[in-house]
């Protein structure tokens, strides 16, 4: 399973705000191809869990075609559940965050991601750390890497 949060790792961390107070992000669409060739064809589970509760989170999600939770304040209790209701252990989760409320789950995650432009103590703890930023091909990068090791045998 990948699991991962969606500001500041499918986006750059940015929002731009109309005067009605809509918010729109940017997200790469090389990482919804890799999405997308994970879930298809290596048959991996994908979702997210955002601390952010914006229509916007949701709605790029449901494109993606990948479950989204958001409005979470306990992102460690929120993958907790999923893993012990899908009968997975956390070995079998790899998680990207780029920031300071991501770093349990990055512990705990038999892979922990950062982003390359995320919060220092989230790069201090995190296995792999990408080249790439968040919203900028940072997710794609590690889904390469993932299937690279697959077409290796490497990754089950």
């Amino acid at each position: 399973m990948l699991a991962l949060d969606f500001d500041g790792v499918l986006t750059d961390n940015k929002v731009i705000s109309d005067e009605f107070g809509k918010e729109m992000i940017t997200c790469d669409r090389r990482d919804s191809l890799g999405i997308e060739m994970l879930r298809c064809e290596a048959h991996v589970e994908v979702l997210v869990i955002s601390k952010e509760k914006n229509h916007v989170v949701n709605k790029r999600c449901e494109k993606l075609k990948i479950e989204c939770i958001s409005g979470v304040n306990n992102k460690l209790s929120i993958l907790s559940s999923i893993v012990h209701e899908r009968k997975i252990s956390f070995s079998e989760v790899a998680y990207i965050g780029n920031d300071v409320n991501d770093i349990e789950c990055i512990r705990e995650s038999g892979i922990g991601v950062a982003v390359s432009d995320s919060d220092l103590k989230v790069l201090e703890i995190a296995d792999i750390v990408t080249k790439k930023n968040g919203g900028n091909g940072a997710v794609r990068e590690f889904i390469d890497m993932l299937l690279n090791e697959k077409q290796k045998g490497d990754f089950t």
